[in-house]
């Protein structure tokens, strides 16, 4: 997938989840402001409509539990099945999973956001809020994961595999535009013989040699913060998984009372 195409699912992801936010808030945005006693008749006495539709087992609001859940599920063990089992290896690049993930389930977490109809109390509120922690705490973990280098089928690269990539840069820089680059992280190649160079080269080869210095700046980053990433990617699990296996058994136990006591949606 090149640049220009992540560029636009990632565009896509985030339009979609935002919609969703915005269509949702508009249509049901009265009704989600009233507080709990006053929703479910209008002001005159009559029966509120949008409560019929918008609360957690109207049609609109159980629909949004049902889609979100499974979105969520989907989310989940769709990255899990992918980055444990190696069978799955080249299903796709790891990062790419990592974002579809992280895109079904801030979509299915808004959609049981708004299915709770902004209200939710006893076991629901465990459920609720280990949702929001899980949400949270994988925000988080992107982040920390990035500053991983991985490899294009998504495995995590060793130090001295990451050095070798230095290395290749590094030469490059020399061999190729006599480069040392040293002497740049010491402040010695300045401004005025970017200039310099400039004139030798065309504008497509600075653009690239930009690149390589971006890169080898990148690359010297990540060496220096590897073992620290490693090292809170191990914790960030310790509070990550928990939190959505509680959310998992709490949301399995939502849906069997629901379906016990009758509550099936359209089916």
């Amino acid at each position: 997938m090149n640049s220009t195409i992540h560029r636009l699912l990632l565009t896509f992801y985030f339009t979609i989840i935002s919609a969703t936010i915005a269509v949702l808030s508009y249509f049901g945005g009265s009704y989600y402001r009233l507080p709990e006693s006053q929703r479910y008749f209008t002001s005159s006495g009559q029966v509120n409509v949008l409560h019929e539709l918008l609360n957690p087992s109207g049609l609109v609001g159980h629909g949004l539990g049902i889609v979100g859940s499974t979105l969520i599920v989907i989310g989940l063990f769709g990255y899990m099945i992918r980055k444990r089992y190696r069978f799955f290896s080249r299903w796709g690049v790891l990062k790419y999973w990592l974002e579809l993930h992280i895109f079904l389930c801030t979509l299915g977490s808004v959609m049981v956001l708004f299915h709770t109809s902004f209200k939710f109390g006893g076991i629901i509120s465990i459920g609720f809020w280990s949702l929001a922690i899980v949400w949270s705490s994988g925000v988080i973990g992107r982040f920390i994961y990035l500053q991983i280098p991985q490899s294009i089928e998504g495995r995590d690269l060793s130090l001295q595999e990451i050095k070798s990539m230095k290395e290749v840069l590094d030469n490059e820089l020399k061999t190729k535009y006599n480069i040392d680059i040293s002497a740049l992280k010491a402040g010695k190649l300045t401004t005025k013989k970017l200039k310099i160079l400039k004139k030798g080269i065309s504008n497509q080869e600075l653009r690239k040699l930009k690149r390589l210095i971006r890169s080898e700046y990148s690359i010297s980053k990540r060496i220096e913060r590897l073992d620290l990433m490693k090292n809170l990617f191990r914790y960030w699990h310790v509070i990550h998984l928990p939190f959505a296996l509680i959310m998992l058994i709490i949301m399995i136990i939502h849906i069997s009372i629901s379906l016990f006591f009758g509550y099936k949606w359209i089916f």
